[in-house]
């Protein structure tokens, strides 16, 4: 390929608006699907009306969630269409109304339901990214775009909170839902060590499976101090035989041996015994029952969560993260024999980018538990008081307002992340596009972490190798490369793994069973 040819290509590239184009599509797909889904997730609003004798409970449906575009209320209370220009001069947060549908709803399933009253309420304001699809100025004409004031060569891809032009930096992570086997040395001994970032949801939960010095495996995830026998949790969770652990395993003469030397040394030797001996561990000195109770909770809640799925039965669920947890003992073993390499933590295909509807959508699920607290409150008060209760008056649309504007103002996020939106550098055009292309790391910024300010081979093509700041930021903060293209939602997983399973393969969390027959090549 000539010169004229790289120059054609690359023209024909940056004009198509595509500097900025990974924060629309990602923002974009927030709005259409990732709002709603996060409703779908809450569903309801419990509240505690009813737990007195005589009274029927109440409860709020959550229904459609649908937004407009940035509009702004002036003093006499009429509301106008609110363009990018005029929401920097005047200092207000560039935003559009989102309005969700309600029905409070009393009685149980013991008494007849009836709707108290439904009703499409506004339930706060949203901060909209300057050229998305709800964006004012999307679509606009250079001649149109210049008559309103705003630059036809502005790139668009960041927020307005008070005047101030706010950019969300696309965060990496390690990838979730992803075995990664390694070698831990902190304590002089080699041990093998394989964990999973168990994600749903937006809850985290770091799963440990190691090997420690006596080659005897133990299993660490939260809400459980300390560590717990490998053979004791995956008894607990269905898996009973002696035979049927280690077929789970793997079939390998060594690593049967070394999983003999486990159940050699396993506490229990029935489900029963091993949700007992859990129940100690998670509510010592409690009674039986609750012990029991507690034990049960904690392995469907906070072990593995990403294979908790609605609609499949408790033991079904049980088992598939049973399955998984051997997949991370013959990780380890593996490890131990040297038929594996420790995975690569800086490898690219171990990692994951979170771009503006990914950060936006952690946002917003905290704000509506924010709300639908509030919403409870405001309910039972009105109970209390015996006056009529309505959708209208129990919603307090600045509860998710401020929740959603103030971490995009100050850039602290949830979950204690700070520096997550940044105001954007206006130096020159230049200094826009690489800010809106820039990516950062959460690992500190105080610790050497040599190995992941180098240059990856990875990131070939992908990330610019000479783009990064000089000092304490140097190889955390990094760039894309200048044609990189960001893949988002690549595949619908329950139809990959649909897919998969007419395909011929078995054992996958979730799907029902198919007549299990050969691929054809």
């Amino acid at each position: 390929m000539n010169r004229a040819d790289r120059r054609t290509i690359s023209r024909q590239y940056f004009s198509r608006d595509r500097l900025a184009e990974h924060h629309f599509r990602s923002f974009n797909a927030f709005l259409e699907r990732g709002m709603q889904e996060v409703v779908h997730e809450k569903e309801t609003i419990d509240t505690d009306i009813g737990d007195k004798e005589g009274q029927e409970p109440v409860y709020v449906e959550l229904g459609d969630v649908r937004i407009t575009t940035p509009r702004v209320r002036e003093a006499d209370g009429s509301e106008e269409l609110l363009y990018p220009q005029e929401a920097r001069l005047r200092n207000i947060t560039y935003a559009a109304p989102v309005f969700m549908e309600m029905t409070i709803i009393r009685g149980g399933k013991e008494e007849e339901e009836h709707v108290v009253d439904t009703a499409e309420t506004k339930v706060g304001r949203m901060p909209i990214m300057v050229g998305s699809s709800k964006c004012n100025i999307a679509g606009f004409s250079d001649e149109e775009l210049v008559e309103i004031g705003e630059d036809p060569a502005d790139p668009g891809g960041y927020f307005i909170v008070n005047g101030s032009e706010r950019v969300l930096m696309t965060s990496e992570d390690l990838a979730p839902n992803k075995i990664l086997a390694e070698h831990d040395t902190k304590y002089g001994d080699d041990i093998q060590v394989a964990k999973t970032f168990s994600q749903r949801r937006g809850y985290r939960a770091l799963v440990l499976c190691e090997r420690n010095r006596e080659g005897l495996l133990e299993v660490s995830f939260p809400s459980v101090s300390g560590s717990i026998n490998f053979v004791t949790l995956v008894r607990a969770l269905g898996l009973e035989s002696d035979e049927e652990i280690v077929h789970r395993v793997s079939d390998d003469p060594e690593i049967v041996k070394f999983m003999l030397e486990n159940l050699e040394a396993a506490e229990v030797q029935s489900t029963t015994e091993a949700i007992e001996t859990l129940g100690k561990r998670v509510a010592s000195g409690q009674g039986k029952n609750y012990q029991l109770k507690r034990a049960n909770y904690v392995i469907d809640r906070y072990l593995l969560p990403h294979l908790h799925e609605e609609g499949i039965e408790d033991e079904e669920g049980r088992l598939n993260k049973a399955f998984y947890l051997c997949r991370m003992a013959e990780a380890c073993f593996e490890l131990a024999l040297g038929r594996r390499d420790a995975d690569d933590k800086d490898h690219y295909a171990n990692k994951r980018l979170k771009v503006s509807g990914d950060l936006m959508r952690d946002l917003f699920r905290t704000a509506l538990n924010k709300l639908a607290r509030d919403v409870k409150y405001q309910l039972e008060r009105a109970n209390m008081r015996n006056r009529n209760l309505s959708v209208s008056t129990v919603v307090r649309s600045d509860v998710l307002t401020e929740r959603l504007e103030h971490p995009i103002a100050t850039g602290n996020w949830v979950g204690g992340r700070s520096g997550v939106s940044q105001l954007v550098d206006r130096t020159d055009f230049m200094g826009v596009l690489s800010h809106l292309r820039r990516l950062r790391s959460p690992l500190s910024r105080s610790q050497p972490h040599f190995e992941a300010r180098d240059l990856h081979a990875t990131q070939w093509g992908r990330i610019c190798p000479s783009e990064t700041p000089e000092g304490p930021n140097c190889g955390l903060v990094k760039n894309f490369a200048q044609a990189m293209e960001l893949s988002q939602d690549v595949a619908d997983e329950r139809g990959l793994k649909r897919e998969l399973s007419s395909m011929g393969v078995e054992g996958i969390p979730g799907i029902e069973t198919f007549d299990q027959q050969p691929a054809d090549d």
